[in-house]
């Protein structure tokens, strides 16, 4: 018997198992091309309906806005109301301010947006989901509501803003001051009014916001002034009240001083060096004791014209005279230089104390002096700065202004149709792609016998394409009626191949089974049997399947009893037997008995009947249960040489089919080889295989005559 090893072919496809086949799935894709081209048109379909029926049409309107920065300022008044900077950080801000609840509010309250049901959900009707989620949210919580619920005129404002928000844009040109402001609404009239009504507030808000500044300004430097006008007086008095409190004081007056002081200090120092030498000379007057060194310390003229002449008459007393008197007078001197010294030095102690008195006055003087002269400084430039703010104050330049106006669009923004068809088109591809890719990955069925003796490791001893026929009868008609068709050739090939299964001792007693119904067992049973009798064959039919009793469907007869009445007894195997003229065969059916199906075919009467009819006959084919749901066929393939298991083309899944195999290899009956059945020609064109497999290959309709 020629099988495949399981272990074998499961080795030689393992490898592959994980490898992806690109030309596997664009063949894939490309059999599922009208579910795809299905997916497309239906999506496209939506997507018109939906930008051509369902969409409501949006106007988009601009206004441009230029930024001024501080170089491009006409009025330069500082720090008060100085012009925008033109860096990043500046820019993001005014965006911001753009987009702020105040702005937006102010737009709001000027166009009275709250009236509007575009912008107030709260005057639109509500929808069915609207009532839904109302009369849900009425269910669960019954709390009152809260004061700041009751605020409903507030809290529409609110929702109109959050409204007037979501349907603005503002953009940023790259590398320039200018903004656009976009508004896209239902009407255009109204984008339009409601973009212009935006900027114009905004540069208007600009100017308020300078205002304030300037008047704030003014007010504080208003108060400023007045208290340093009081300051400056204050300062002033003191220094007027310093000027009459004391004496004339100047530098120069002070430097005066200082030269008298300087003076006084030379003429103490010269008087004192005078007063030594008068000290010295007196002393030597009054130690020369001879006449000779009296004339030598005094130095006197007439005590020299007189000292040769001592011995004279009365010129020693004259020489005495005159030395007492030049004493005297040095003595005298001496006495006029220390009162002189005395005086000169009490002069340098008042002109001392006069000139440090003074110095302390002249830096008080030049304290209050700056102090007085900061504070008119200080005086006249916040002065200045009030005049020129108040100058200002009326002629206020904006930072921004309006480079283009908003125009009322001619046509909607949205839905863009176009785009919106395309995008439903990419989306019905990919979702019929993905559709396409889903059912064939989840596909576990059999489309080609390659396929199901790899997973099985069992031979396929058969391909039967499916025959088209609205009855199970016309089915075996139709296999007998044209006997050169590719369904009568392939059953032809089923037949030769079970006969060859085992060269030896050819098999005589064949089942025919499956995993599940449905899956055209009882038909290769009647076809086999069909094509067993064309060739002269004694042929016995069986009804194994006694629970459903099919036959009946393909046979007419009126025969009830069968196989059950025969095994229990109650009827001989001649009077049940019938013979039928379609199939050129005899025909055992099935009928209901007491006992349990499965228990009936394990008896030894139904072992000894096959017996007896192995020698009646040269063929004996049973219909078997499907072998996934009741035990019969197992039980049954203890007494047959072949077991034909069919599985259905495209349908049974790989673990049905393997499960199935299990059951028969547990009995120690595996299959003699395998049936892939109702083979639709079609579908494997549709899957790829259509050049490729015998009976419905392309060429094979040279040998066939349907």
């Amino acid at each position: 018997m020629r099988r495949i090893q399981p272990s074998v072919a499961t080795s030689s496809t393992a490898p592959d198992d994980d490898v992806i086949d690109l030309s596997t799935v664009v063949s894939t894709i490309w059999r599922g091309k009208f579910v795809i081209l299905a997916a497309l048109l239906l999506a496209v379909f939506i997507g018109g309906i939906y930008a051509y029926v369902l969409a409501t049409p949006m106007f988009r309107s601009t206004a441009v806005v230029m930024l001024n920065n501080r170089e491009e300022q006409v009025v330069d008044i500082g720090n008060v109301i100085s012009g925008l900077g033109s860096d990043r950080p500046v820019l993001n801000t005014e965006v911001e301010v753009l987009k702020s609840s105040v702005l937006l509010g102010k737009v709001v309250d000027e166009l009275s947006l709250v009236e509007d049901p575009e912008f107030n959900k709260a005057l639109r009707p509500p929808s069915a989901l609207s009532k839904i989620k109302t009369f849900v949210k009425d269910l669960i919580s019954s709390a009152p509501e809260t004061p700041g619920e009751l605020n409903r005129d507030t809290r529409q404002r609110e929702g109109a803003i959050d409204s007037l928000l979501a349907a603005l844009s503002i953009r940023n040109v790259p590398d320039s001051l200018v903004f656009q402001v976009t508004v896209e609404t239902t009407d255009p009239a109204k984008s339009t009014r409601i973009a212009d009504t935006m900027v114009n507030l905004y540069i208007l808000n600009q100017l308020e916001v300078k205002f304030e500044a300037t008047e704030q300004a003014t007010t504080w430097l208003t108060d400023r002034v007045t208290d340093l006008q009081v300051a400056l007086e204050e300062a002033e008095g003191k220094v007027t009240d310093f000027r009459a409190s004391t004496a004339l004081v100047s530098p120069e007056a002070l430097a005066g001083l200082e030269v008298q002081v300087k003076e006084t200090r030379d003429r103490i120092e010269g008087t004192e060096a005078a007063q030594q030498n008068a000290t010295t000379r007196l002393a030597a007057l009054e130690d020369a004791e001879t006449p000779e060194a009296q004339v030598e310390a005094s130095g006197d003229l007439q005590l020299q014209r007189l000292l040769p002449r001592l011995d004279e008459p009365g010129i020693a007393q004259a020489f005495d005279t005159r030395y007492e008197q030049i004493v005297t007078r040095q003595r005298a001197d001496m006495s006029r230089s220390e009162s002189q010294l005395q005086t000169l030095r009490t002069s340098l102690t008042a002109l001392e104390q006069q000139t440090e008195q003074q110095s302390q006055d002249l830096i008080t003087l030049q304290q209050l002096t700056r102090e007085a002269e900061a504070s008119r400084l200080l005086y006249e430039y916040f002065l200045a700065r009030l005049k020129e703010t108040s100058a200002q104050q009326g002629i206020q330049q904006a930072d921004s202004r309006v480079i283009s106006p908003a125009v009322a669009p001619l046509s909607p923004s949205a839905p863009r149709k176009p785009l919106i068809l395309a995008v439903a088109a990419l989306l019905g591809l990919m979702a019929g792609t993905a559709l396409i890719l889903i059912r064939e990955a989840g596909n576990r069925a059999f489309r080609n016998a390659e396929q199901l003796e790899t997973c099985t490791g069992h031979a396929v001893i058969g391909q039967v394409p499916l025959i088209q026929a609205k009855r199970r009868l016309d089915a075996i008609a139709y296999l007998k009626e044209k006997p050169s068709s590719a369904a009568a050739e392939s059953i032809r090939n089923l037949r030769t191949s079970v006969m060859l299964s085992n060269v030896d001792v050819p098999p005589k007693v064949i089942m025919t089974s499956s995993s599940l119904s449905g899956e055209g067992k009882t038909t290769i049973a009647l076809a086999l049997s069909l094509n067993f009798a064309t060739m002269g064959k004694k042929v016995l039919l069986i009804e194994g399947d006694i629970r459903r009793q099919v036959f009946g469907q393909y046979l007419k007869t009126n025969q009830k009893d069968g196989i059950v009445s025969v095994l229990t007894g109650t009827k001989s195997f001649d009077d049940v037997v019938i013979h039928d003229d379609l199939l050129d065969a005899d025909v055992l059916l099935g009928d209901k008995g007491q006992a349990n199906a499965a228990d009936i075919f394990s008896s030894e009467r139904f072992a000894n009947l096959l017996s007896d009819l192995r020698r009646r006959y040269d063929i004996i084919i049973i219909d078997t249960p499907p072998v996934l749901i009741v035990p019969d066929a197992r039980v049954i393939a203890q007494q047959v040489d072949a077991t034909v298991f069919v599985v259905r083309w495209d349908r049974t899944s790989r673990e049905q089919v393997q499960g199935a195999l299990r059951e028969f290899a547990s009995v120690g009956k595996p299959v003699s080889g395998l049936v892939l059945n109702q083979i639709n020609p079609r579908g494997m064109k549709r899957y790829g295989y259509g050049n490729n497999y015998g009976p419905y290959s392309a060429y094979g309709s040279k040998y066939y005559l349907n």
